[in-house]
């Protein structure tokens, strides 16, 4: 590397965009995403300024009683998009971060995620403002049980079904099912997903997004006439996507030199043993307590001379900041919006491919839509099941994108909104406008 103190072109335009780009909410970013995918497809513009807004975002307030006897109110959210395609679907998150309009642009997101994998959904996503490291299990529990009540008239197995997001996960979606159903007084295993299988959860739900983007991952290679032998990726964050896309990718032949977690990343330019890597499920942050040749930041783990980067781990990590000094061949999003519009702009400016979060780790919906036809049915899928019809779902939407692609859209990421969207266009004009 060189020693030049000035920037190069790529870094000085990162700089200009920089200063432009302030800190861009998920909305802003799922408008600008719908806004330039309009331009791509014959749609009716009434239709675009709908699906720019979200159908309705219910506010809760959660009173909890904490272990000591003390009593603090928490804010919830739900997000409703779109249903012109069938019941709500999507994720409930509990962190500090979670605002309103996070979960609206979240929820456009899974509205783009189920149409561009043809699934009877539309979107939505809710989440409580809350640290959940700061919770007993018990208060967890408590903060669950209440969210489910609060939440009961607007959710429902054929109305608005949750799912594990960030800090929640199968345990919480127990605990939402059964507070559910105590009200309805009956069991009501679909009014959730990611469940364990014991209630009526999917097997293979937990590794699906991570699935997929392997899936994806080795489909978009293959595209470039690339040997997935031959790659070579780095993968930010080690949870249940990246993890499960990093192991898969490894036992498919690739070579995974680089994964990190909140604390930093391991680097090995020979290759990483991704099974002896602790994942944050087994050992939470434990990353860094790998024995690897090199130690690296979250940032600097983005700007490797990798074939693939997979930015697995949280939202707008790739910012008109960085994205000039991103050194991958190709980037596969494993995170939900991990690339702000100004970032994206840079990276196809500088002819760096990105393929969307809504293909890409489309596998945690697809899963749970298998797990809502097993609780409608009362029957339950083997995992190798569950394993082939995601391989089938997850490369029919990867070949509707590849030619929507091919035919003439300027990015992966065009190619995919255009896909749904004219799914979810398509559907608005069948049923019109009610009265």
């Amino acid at each position: 590397m060189g020693t030049s103190t000035e920037p190069s072109a790529d870094e000085a335009g990162a700089t200009d965009a920089a200063a432009e780009e302030t800190e861009e909410s998920a909305v802003e970013t799922a408008r600008k995403q719908l806004d330039r995918a309009a331009t791509r497809i014959d749609i009716d513009p009434n239709v675009v300024e709908r699906l720019r807004h979200p159908r309705a975002v219910h506010e809760v307030k959660l009173p909890v009683e904490r272990d000591d006897g003390t009593l603090e109110v928490f804010t919830g959210y739900r997000a409703q998009h779109d249903s012109v395609r069938g019941p709500y679907k999507g994720g409930l998150r509990y962190h500090p971060a979670v605002t309103r309009d996070e979960c609206v642009g979240l929820s456009m997101w899974m509205t783009w995620k189920c149409a561009v994998m043809d699934l009877p959904f539309g979107g939505a996503k809710g989440g409580v403002v809350v640290d959940p490291k700061g919770l007993s299990e018990t208060e967890k529990e408590r903060l669950t049980r209440r969210f489910a009540q609060e939440l009961r008239d607007v959710v429902g197995p054929h109305t608005d079904i949750p799912a594990p997001d960030m800090g929640t996960d199968a345990q919480t979606m127990s605990w939402f099912m059964d507070a559910y159903s105590m009200q309805e007084g009956e069991t009501v295993p679909g009014v959730v997903t990611g469940k364990p299988p014991v209630i009526g959860g999917s097997e293979g739900r937990d590794g699906a997004p991570g699935r997929s983007v392997a899936i994806v991952t080795r489909e978009a290679v293959d595209y470039y006439g690339w040997d997935l032998s031959d790659v070579t990726v780095a993968v930010q964050g080690f949870g249940s996507v990246g993890a499960n896309a990093a192991r898969l990718l490894d036992d498919w032949g690739a070579t995974v030199v680089a994964v990190s977690d909140v604390n930093g990343a391991v680097y090995d330019p020979d290759g990483l043993d991704t099974r002896d890597v602790p994942t944050h499920e087994e050992e939470p942050e434990a990353v860094m307590t790998y024995d690897a040749p090199q130690k690296l930041s979250n940032e600097a783990i983005l700007e490797l001379d990798v074939d693939v980067l997979i930015p697995a781990a949280i939202g707008n990590v790739i910012t008109a900041d960085n994205a000039g000094r991103v050194d991958a061949g190709l980037v596969v999003e494993g995170a939900n919006g991990p690339t702000t519009s100004a970032g994206d702009a840079i990276l196809e400016e500088r002819g760096i491919p990105v393929v969307p979060d809504i293909l890409a780790n489309a596998g945690g919906v697809t899963v749970s839509y298998f797990e809502w036809l097993q609780d409608i049915n009362r029957r339950a899928w083997s995992l190798e099941r569950v394993h082939e019809e995601l391989e089938d779902e997850m490369t029919a939407a990867w070949d509707a994108v590849r030619t929507e692609f091919e035919g003439g859209a300027r990015t992966w990421r065009e190619a995919a909104y255009a896909v749904a969207l004219r799914r979810v266009a398509a559907a608005h004009e069948a049923r019109g406008v009610w009265p």
